[in-house]
């Protein structure tokens, strides 16, 4: 068993989205809600602490396509 697919939030979701490529679109979906709802309620700070929990994961992206 793989490292990724052993922790608890990723495992899960990675196996039901490959058993249904819907889930994907349903999580996205609410995703997108939770982002709306934050922003309502606490403004500009939700948008910034996004995208802050965003850099790492954009960092990791472009390492993985600037590879040779």
């Amino acid at each position: 068993m793989s490292i990724p697919l052993s922790i608890p939030l990723v495992g899960p979701m990675t196996r039901a989205i490959e058993r249904d490529h819907s889930t994907l679109y349903y999580l996205l979906v609410i995703l997108l809600t939770a982002l709306v709802l934050a922003v309502k309620t606490w403004g500009l700070v939700a948008l910034t602490l996004t995208a802050l929990a965003f850099v790492p994961v954009m960092f990791t992206f472009l390492i993985i396509i600037a590879r040779p």
